[in-house]
């Protein structure tokens, strides 16, 4: 099945509240163990960046889970942005920034950092690249790397049958949406091309029926 492109950036009131509100219980909880084996330093003390937060889900359980971290969270859509203000929990907002940028043109206040980490951004973008020349240019010897995204499924009713099987119980404009997610993404082999492109060398799994982890360090 061909990729089909949907839109970059998710900015309408109604399509942002219906994210914002849905149950990504298992596949964030699973991303933040993920990342908890990968960096294996509970004292973990550094900024990281954050690129495509959404709604910040991932931010708070990234800076719940390193008492002693804070994190750079950027995305393009102004929805998402104040979602995230919002919704983080008083006691966390100082050690999450919130950062308003459509990638490759970002602002940051660090040149460089120790751990980028990035959920279901890939998909989203027309040109990949944009995402691991950004992860190059922000990150140092040493830096660790953490995506996961969707994959493409083989065909438009294997789609909506995973659409039935994880968002049957969400509104219709969210099963929409994943739906249109899932028709974006890449297949493990482009994934890895991309990453061949961009000179990155990462390893590439398949951890669900629909989930790709992308993880490693920068040489």
């Amino acid at each position: 099945m061909i990729r089909v492109l949907e839109q970059e950036l998710m900015d309408d009131d109604e399509q942002v509240e219906a994210y914002a509100e849905a149950d990504f219980e298992a596949p964030h909880n699973q991303f933040i163990q993920r990342l908890q084996v990968f960096v294996n330093k509970p004292d973990l003390n550094i900024t990281a960046l954050d690129l495509g937060c959404g709604p910040g889900d991932i931010c708070r359980r990234f800076v719940e889970t390193y008492p002693l971290s804070k994190v750079d969270a950027v995305d393009g859509s102004v929805p998402m942005i104040m979602a995230g203000k919002l919704s983080m929990p008083k006691e966390l907002k100082p050690r999450v920034n919130f950062i308003l940028g459509v990638l490759p043109n970002i602002l940051l206040p660090q040149a460089k950092y120790e751990l980028i980490f990035s959920n279901s951004l890939l998909h989203h973008l027309p040109d990949p690249q944009v995402l691991w020349q950004v992860i190059k240019q922000f990150a140092q010897p040493e830096t660790g790397i953490i995506i996961m995204d969707l994959l493409r499924p083989d065909s438009t009713e294997t789609a909506q049958q995973l659409v039935n099987t994880y968002a049957g119980n969400e509104p219709p404009i969210l099963q929409q949406d994943f739906y249109n997610s899932l028709l974006a993404a890449f297949t493990l082999d482009e994934i890895k091309a991309q990453l061949k492109q961009a000179g990155l060398r990462l390893l590439v799994e398949q951890i669900s029926d629909r989930h790709v982890f992308i993880s490693g360090i920068m040489p």
